[in-house]
């Protein structure tokens, strides 16, 4: 169980990535009251995370229905969580965890970005659905497995808000430097997370082994 959590705690923190999704928030907040910034950063994390659990209990359920099989999506996983972790070892913008140039254009005009962008994708991007589905997937029928992945995301879903509701202090005090240092790691570490997915895809696949 201790080694479900690490990987689901640490594949979450990177594909969420609470501490990239500050600065971006309070960009995005920049000239708007507390009360407001408040609103959009609590109404933001509510409706990701009820988007990442409906996924978590409904993914295997569509993954049947499409007639896709787990190992083909642990390898489409993995390779998608690879491709994020190279944007992020390289600080390079990813539409996987980031919105796009015309969707910030978008953004701006809105005065409620609580759902788009903040919700989608900034919290509840690609990224964090593939992952949350495959550590779903790692748990199995095992009720508390299944439950430990769940706290896990509920706790980094916390953390997010945290960041949110601090996203200001936050970006002055770690700056751009500090802010990309932090995702380098992370990358390194999600980069490895996802050749693990690929091979076990392979592996359950019969392909490979």
């Amino acid at each position: 169980m201790i080694d479900l959590v690490v990987t689901s705690a640490v594949a979450l923190l990177v594909t969420i990535d609470p501490i990239g999704i500050g600065p971006v928030f309070a960009a995005l907040t920049r000239g708007s009251d507390p009360a407001h910034r408040r609103r959009m950063a609590v109404k933001g994390v509510l409706i990701a995370a009820l988007i990442l659990f409906v996924f978590a209990f409904g993914g295997d359920f569509l993954l049947r229905a499409l007639g896709i099989g787990f190992p083909a999506f642990r390898i489409a996983g993995g390779i998608l969580l690879l491709l994020l972790a190279v944007d992020m070892v390289f600080a390079r913008p990813s539409g996987l965890r980031s919105t796009t140039e015309s969707e910030r254009e978008e953004a701006t005009h809105r005065q409620d970005i609580s759902v788009f962008p903040v919700a989608i994708p900034l919290i509840a991007g690609p990224g964090a659905l593939t992952t949350v589905v495959l550590m779903m997937g790692r748990a199995g029928t095992d009720p508390l497995l299944a439950a430990a992945v769940l706290g896990v995301l509920a706790a980094v879903l916390a953390a997010t808000l945290a960041v949110l509701l601090a996203a200001g202090a936050m970006t002055r005090l770690l700056g751009v430097t500090g802010t990309n240092v932090i995702s380098r790691v992370l990358g390194i570490l999600l980069a490895a997370l996802a050749c693990q997915f690929v091979i076990d895809g392979l592996l359950e696949s019969g392909i490979a082994g």
